[in-house]
């Protein structure tokens, strides 16, 4: 298969991933809509949110509430969003949910700074 996420998932394609759990990763995204913008991607291929397994969605939106806290506390970003694409609007044929802080705010922090804030301990 030749889809980006699931490249990124094995590690043949590098990014700055601040979570990992069995079933998903959270990375940063490289073209941030804002500081601290967060892709979060199942390790298993889903082509869309249809595919998903309810359980698998539920923890999807449950590592995205610890995210959105993460980023409130070390980027002091108080207003988040979620969002995932669909159809023509989803560029990667991979499900994978956008958690957008302060969307179409000034980015003032290099990804790197905010990888180093952000990162797993």
């Amino acid at each position: 298969m030749d889809c980006l996420f699931c490249k990124i998932v094995s590690g043949e394609i590098p990014s700055k991933k601040i979570y990992e759990d069995d079933l998903v990763i959270g990375i940063l995204d490289i073209n941030p809509n804002g500081e601290g913008h967060t892709l979060i991607i199942p390790k298993k291929h889903y082509a869309d949110y249809k595919e998903l397994p309810d359980d698998l969605l539920v923890h999807i939106y449950k590592v995205a509430d610890k995210i959105s806290d993460k980023l409130e506390e070390k980027l002091q970003k108080h207003r988040v969003s979620f969002i995932f694409n669909y159809l023509d609007a989803q560029e990667i044929k991979h499900f994978h949910l956008h958690i957008v802080p302060a969307f179409g705010k000034e980015i003032t922090k290099s990804q790197d700074e905010v990888y180093e804030l952000m990162k797993e301990e």
